[in-house]
């Protein structure tokens, strides 16, 4: 397999993984492998010119495409798809004590959780907030 092939394959992987996060450092990543590809393209050779096109890529685009992504994100009608799980209900799948994580799952995925309180296996609860990729879950008493 040629090297533009692979650098074009891990642009591809990057770009797909940013559609589902977006959090814009793996966009930037993408555009860097696909420089690269197209160096690796233009000049099979040199392997240090495409990892060092890809690395002063990424890093240029992470450091001057940050206003840029900040503004998308806090733009009209952009909603953080992890977002959506605050109000819904979940199942604990692990036992989660103050201070400790436990794990829990929330439609068909699962989640590390916190609560501040307490939480057996099989308990239903309802997720209050989220941090990065920690779900803050309380215990559903029912309506």
């Amino acid at each position: 397999m040629s090297m533009w092939m692979i650098w074009f394959a891990a642009g591809v992987i990057l770009i797909i993984a940013e559609m589902t996060t977006f959090t814009f450092y793996l966009l930037w990543l993408g555009i860097g492998a696909f420089i690269a590809a197209l160096l690796a393209w233009l000049f099979p050779e040199s392997i240090w010119l495409h990892i060092l096109a890809a690395s002063v890529a990424a890093i240029l685009l992470a450091v001057f495409g940050k206003p840029f992504a900040k503004r998308f994100q806090t733009g009209k009608g952009f909603k953080d798809a992890v977002d959506e799980l605050v109000g819904k209900h979940g199942e604990m799948l692990e036992p989660v004590a103050p201070g400790s994580m436990g794990i829990v799952r929330v439609g068909v995925e699962t989640w590390s959780a916190i609560s501040e309180e307490a939480l057996d296996k099989g308990d239903k609860v309802i997720v209050v907030n989220r941090s990065s990729t920690v779900l803050h879950v309380l215990k559903w008493k029912g309506e």
